[in-house]
């Protein structure tokens, strides 16, 4: 088959195409990502952003393929989520680029509008790094424009570009050693390599129809790599390694009227941005400016944005969260059981005190990311026992726990636990023997016997119940209401405690933080005891994000 140009039916054929294939390989890629950080939603990210290009596509009636590249760049702006995702978007900025003014798309405008977008794609990422995606669309780029001086047939062309993604894919393990060391391709670029295959299958007449759906006996090709590898890969690699924790997102509307605007610059823009963290993509069109930045301090790259416009799209993912849930359920046995109790908890030695208690299932999360509907829906599933009890662990997570249980296909009760201190003296009336019903009743009625108290640090000056709250004091919170405010970590965790007992009080449980530390909750312990000569106190290394302490007295 010999094709000379790409009309408009066919450029929007090769969107569908692509956008099917890298949504059914999406769950695939995911779970190849080590790279910048071992978290696990690059082909989800990959996927947004194909979806979001092609549903502009869609709407858009023009004859002129430039049109289509125009729309397909603006929606993949719009919609770019993640690092892999905004880089994408720029692949296919620079794509438009080349194209804008054209009818159809010959062999030779094909070619070029690659090579465009890898140069774009190349200008947005501040330290580009070989052996990621970008490699991958660089070398299809070269392939592509090799056969372009060779031949006027667009399919060779396409073909080309596909054989030099594979080709490149193949090497990137060689040139990141992150890659080999777990024995995985790059997963940005195992995506694009999706992405590409559904362009060139698009080009030579394959159809979706409006669900994207393909032939039953379709198969897609994995490179270089075994979907056993693939579900090993994040698990081999720590926590720890993830330096800035919170993936951040914003979309600027550059074109808003406000107060005190400033004048937007990109280059400045950026320059500002690489200084509160790393993995940076900064891009704009004009209009809107889209960042991508992994930090710690999310609401600085909030508060910088506003600046010049108006904030449009803002996500934060806690990927340390992230990665310890892939990890957790890693270590999962799918074997089925008759009664699950399924808790949401972060930090390991939380967890660890969970499944030592009877706990079947984590669900990483709290206070900083709640779990999904979705997210405990899974868990229950994934039990796969006859009945189950949740334990949200949170005041946030309740109303989701009950729409899981409304929707399960097993009896599914809810103990309405706000804190992790709750949900573990919850778990000591817990019954395998005895109804779901009887099992909530038992367990929440245990809930009254324990205070819980959690310290965490103040982010900004504010007044809460009479308690001059200031910024970077710490807080000591009894049962959800701030009690202390106090510029010590060890007073306001000490004077948080004597407000927790009372003289029926026996029992005090520590769990110190991924921000705290043993000496400290031994400096803590030690006080008390000379105060309290007849408490019982327990530390344990809980590892939570957010809190220094954890505590509980009974």
């Amino acid at each position: 088959m010999v094709l000379n140009n790409i009309d408009s039916q066919r450029f929007k054929d090769m969107v569908r195409v692509a956008t099917h294939r890298m949504g059914k390989n999406a769950e695939f890629v995911n779970k190849l990502n080590v790279f910048p950080v071992p978290d696990g939603d690059t082909g989800t990210n990959m996927n947004l952003t194909m979806e979001s290009g092609a549903r502009a596509v869609n709407e858009n009636n023009s004859s002129c393929v430039g049109d289509l590249t125009k729309s397909l760049a603006k929606g993949m702006l719009m919609g770019a989520r993640g690092n892999s995702g905004v880089i994408t978007s720029q692949l296919f900025r620079g794509f438009y680029k080349a194209t804008e003014n054209k009818k159809v798309l010959t062999a030779q405008d094909l070619s070029q509008a690659f090579s465009n977008g890898v140069a774009t794609a190349y200008k947005a990422v501040m330290k580009p790094v070989e052996g990621t995606i970008l490699t991958v669309a660089r070398v299809a780029a070269e392939k592509g424009a090799s056969k372009a001086s060779e031949t006027n047939d667009v399919i060779a062309v396409m073909k080309a570009i596909v054989s030099g993604a594979k080709e490149a894919l193949k090497t990137t393990p060689d040139l990141l050693p992150v890659l080999k060391q777990v024995g995985v391709v790059d997963s940005g670029g195992q995506g694009l390599v999706f992405i590409y295959q559904g362009f060139l299958e698009g080009l030579m007449g394959k159809k979706v129809n409006d669900a994207f759906q393909l032939g039953e006996n379709e198969m897609d090709e994995l490179i270089n790599v075994t979907h056993h590898q693939a579900e090993s890969a994040q698990v081999q690699l720590s926590t720890g390694d993830i330096k800035n924790g919170y993936c951040t997102e914003i979309m600027v509307d550059l074109t808003a009227s406000i107060a005190d605007k400033k004048k937007f610059d990109l280059a400045e823009f950026r320059a500002y941005l690489s200084e509160l963290g790393d993995s940076l993509l900064a891009v704009s069109d004009g209009d809107i400016a889209k960042v991508h930045i992994h930090t710690e301090y999310p609401a600085k790259i909030f508060a910088y944005g506003k600046q010049f416009g108006k904030l449009g799209k803002i996500k934060i993912d806690n990927m340390r969260i992230q990665h310890e849930t892939i990890v957790e359920n890693s270590k999962e046995q799918e074997e089925s059981v008759d009664f699950a109790v399924i808790a949401v908890a972060s930090g390991h030695g939380i967890r660890d005190i969970f499944k030592s208690e009877g706990v079947n299932r984590i669900i990483s999360g709290g206070q900083t990311m709640n779990p999904s509907t979705q997210d405990i829906i899974d868990a229950i599933n994934k039990s796969g026992a006859s009945k189950a009890i949740i334990l949200p662990n949170n005041g946030n997570i309740i109303m989701a726990a009950k729409q899981a249980a409304e929707v399960a296909n097993i009896p599914v009760g809810i103990v309405p636990t706000k804190t992790i201190s709750q949900g573990l003296t919850a778990m000591l009336a817990f019954d395998p023997e005895v109804s779901v019903e009887e099992n909530v009743t038992a367990m929440s009625s245990e809930l009254d016997t324990v205070v819980s108290g959690e310290v965490t640090k103040a982010i900004r000056d504010t007044t809460i119940d009479d308690i001059e709250v200031k910024e970077g004091d710490y807080l000591g919170i009894i049962d959800g209401k701030i009690k202390i405010d106090d510029p010590d970590i060890i007073s306001a965790s000490l004077r948080m405690i004597e407000k927790m007992l009372d003289d029926d009080s026996e029992i005090v449980t520590l769990m110190y933080g991924s921000d705290a530390n043993a000496t400290q909750a031994e400096k803590i312990a030690d006080k008390l005891r000379a105060s309290h000569e007849d408490l019982e106190i327990e530390i344990h290394d809980g590892g939570q994000p957010v809190y220094y302490f954890l505590v509980s007295v009974e």
